[in-house]
């Protein structure tokens, strides 16, 4: 009964068999490769002093809450232009020209934080 089913069994597809041959020697390539040379790492700096890291800093603070507020201004005025005269649509434009105004506000203030962060370090 067993050579029966073997018998019965469909043959591989010669699509069937190249793919086993591929995964085959792909495997033995894999197995066989020498192994990768490994170089020193060198780690350069960018920033050659603490002053430099806080100006980056204070820069990419001043950048991301200025990008925001303008964000929240824009959705801001959006709200208020199409909002009409719906007092609930007006009150968020309203409150999303507070958040504007509170993001620019804090990317003002960010150069001073900065500052404090200086005198704190002793850059």
């Amino acid at each position: 009964m067993r050579v029966k089913e073997i018998q019965d069994r469909p043959s591989a597809t010669t699509s069937e068999n190249w793919l086993r041959v591929v995964l085959v020697v792909a495997v033995l390539l894999a197995l066989l490769a020498p192994a990768t040379a490994h170089a020193d790492t060198m780690f350069i700096a960018l920033a050659k002093t603490i002053d430099e890291v806080l100006n980056n800093i204070r820069n990419w603070i001043m950048g991301i809450l200025a990008g925001l507020a303008t964000v929240f201004l824009s959705i801001g005025g959006v709200r208020f232009l199409v909002g009409g005269n719906d007092p609930g649509e007006v009150e968020k434009a309203k409150s999303a020209f507070r958040s504007a105004a509170w993001g620019y506000g804090l990317a003002a203030l960010a150069p001073l934080v900065v500052e404090i962060l200086k005198g704190i370090v002793g850059a």
